[in-house]
């Protein structure tokens, strides 16, 4: 048996609770990790309110990355051996003790990096390396702009582009992620203060931004036109401004501009296979070489508190990644709940 986070009806974090389950056991191709980290999304709050439902096949319980140790291997699978630190993207199941993923899934810890922090990074590395560099086509001397800089998703944004040399505009809600924003590399808008188009038009003298990395919609769409540059690309993650927009099709059309969308947890096994092959061959070595550094953790709460977590990263307080922990001496060394 193990401990597992469950909900029986949609709503409010208050709806989380703590119970015991039948401890999963891995299919062919497939390891069973004993979880250490999980990291926690906006897909994790979707769902818990009841407008993400998870996919077909897929575990109910919540967590789609997390950080462990390897205790048990599926038939066929030869790239993994028991006792092996990874981390992993889940179809779900990561607020648990135990979780089983697709052995393709799984990435080696990087070198020097904690349970904790590598629980940060699956998730947001492979939207990330898969919208900005895979189908975003981010270029040599190309620069790229991101919406909500100070998300986790955002901040692996900044770093990553960074650590290839890409000049990156942030936009933020604060003057506090304004300065943390700057102080990751980023030229950082508040767009509480200033028009975030105005003001990438004015930094660029008007060329635009190359490509535009957007969990806002609604309104943003268009404003992501209006400071784009010619050929460039607009990659649409999430939708936190609303699901529809208006858009000035002879603009897109002058501009020779790409507008797409994606969603990483309906994608194929075989896909994220891929993705996360192109992780560890590209992105994983930047950790060895200290061009990429480690990811931003906003907070690490025990496992328990799993609704304390969830209300910090609905208020939009939060700095980065948000940790859950089955054992609170993972927390030892990294910013713990405020």
């Amino acid at each position: 048996m193990m401990k597992q986070v469950q909900f029986d009806r949609f709503g409010p974090p208050d709806v989380l609770r703590m119970e015991q389950a039948e401890a999963p056991q891995p299919k062919p191709g497939e390891v069973r990790i004993r979880v250490h980290a999980a990291g926690v999304n906006h897909a994790d709050l979707a769902q818990r309110q009841g407008t993400y439902p998870a996919p077909p096949g897929a575990s109910r319980v919540l967590g789609l990355e997390v950080s462990g140790v390897v205790d048990s291997l599926g038939e066929g699978v030869t790239s993994h051996s028991v006792g092996e630190r990874v981390c992993a993207l889940t179809p779900g199941g990561g607020y648990a003790e135990q979780v089983c993923v697709p052995a393709a899934h799984c990435l080696p810890l990087p070198q020097g990096l904690s349970f904790v922090q590598a629980a940060a990074l699956p998730e947001a590395a492979m939207t990330v390396w898969s919208n900005v560099f895979q189908m975003g086509r981010l270029a040599r001397g190309e620069s790229l702009l991101v919406h909500g800089g100070t998300s986790g998703i955002g901040a692996f944004a900044i770093a990553l582009a960074r650590a290839f040399d890409h000049r990156v505009f942030a936009t933020v809600g604060s003057e506090r992620k304004l300065e943390a924003v700057e102080s990751w590399g980023a030229e950082g808008i508040n767009y509480e203060r200033a028009d975030f188009s105005e003001r990438v038009l004015a930094l660029t003298g008007n060329m635009g931004v190359d490509v535009v990395l957007d969990i806002v919609g609604g309104p943003y769409v268009a404003r992501n036109l209006d400071c784009l540059a010619m050929d460039g690309r607009i990659l649409q993650i999430a939708f936190l401004g609303g699901p529809e927009a208006p858009l000035r099709l002879f603009e897109l059309m002058r501009k020779r501009a790409v507008l797409t969308g994606s969603l990483l947890r309906s994608r194929s096994d075989q896909s994220k296979a891929e993705i996360a092959a192109g992780l560890k061959s590209r992105v994983w070595p930047l950790f060895i070489s200290g061009r990429l550094p480690a990811p931003v953790i906003d907070s690490v709460h025990p496992m328990e508190d799993v609704a304390r977590a969830h209300t910090r990263m609905e208020s939009s307080h939060h700095i980065g990644k948000l940790i859950l922990v089955w054992d609170r001496e993972l927390a030892n060394g990294h910013p713990t709940a405020p």
